[in-house]
């Protein structure tokens, strides 16, 4: 893994997407909703970021992603945009299958389901990630995982497998 030419250390500016909510389902980050990247690859498995200390459920492993940012920005844009941003992943090296939405209906998270179309060599590009790593689909539920990602996991790599017929031999 490469590091971003800037300060990876940094931490980005909020923009108007950047804030908590709260309802009766709890607490979460996004005043827009939120939204990640699942991206896989047939050889490589999946793209994992571990999360800093810092941060919300910090020091478990998740997928890039972040708040939505602005009423126009779709859950889509916003997942490729936080990918590039937190993972130098290229959106024009993602091809995206589905999408997966959990909605509470005052706050939503969108899992956008996608295949690397070429080899991607994640590159740390913010404070936010502490290690970025491709992991074997089988490997993926031993890891210290994010909540809401250990109890999708299963079901997002039954979906992946459905959307692409060389990821259902990986997965």
């Amino acid at each position: 893994m490469t590091r971003a030419p800037h300060d990876p250390r940094a931490r980005r500016p909020h923009g108007p997407g950047d804030a908590w909510v709260e309802g009766p389902e709890g607490r979460f980050w996004g005043r827009f909703g939120a939204a990640g990247l699942l991206l896989a690859h047939p050889r490589d498995g999946v793209l994992l970021q571990l999360r800093a200390e810092w941060s919300h459920l910090g020091g478990t492993w998740g997928i890039p992603g972040g708040a939505v940012h602005d009423e126009q920005e779709s859950a889509v844009a916003a997942a490729l945009r936080e990918a590039e941003e937190e993972a130098g992943v290229p959106a024009e090296h993602v091809r995206v299958l589905g999408t997966s939405v959990l909605d509470f209906g005052f706050w939503s998270y969108t899992t956008v389901l996608a295949r690397a179309t070429r080899e991607v060599v994640p590159v740390i590009g913010d404070a936010e990630s502490l290690e970025l790593r491709w992991v074997d689909f089988a490997e993926v539920g031993t890891l210290s995982l994010h909540p809401g990602l250990a109890d999708a996991w299963p079901m997002l790599r039954v979906r992946l497998a459905e959307l692409d017929p060389e990821l259902s031999t990986a997965a």
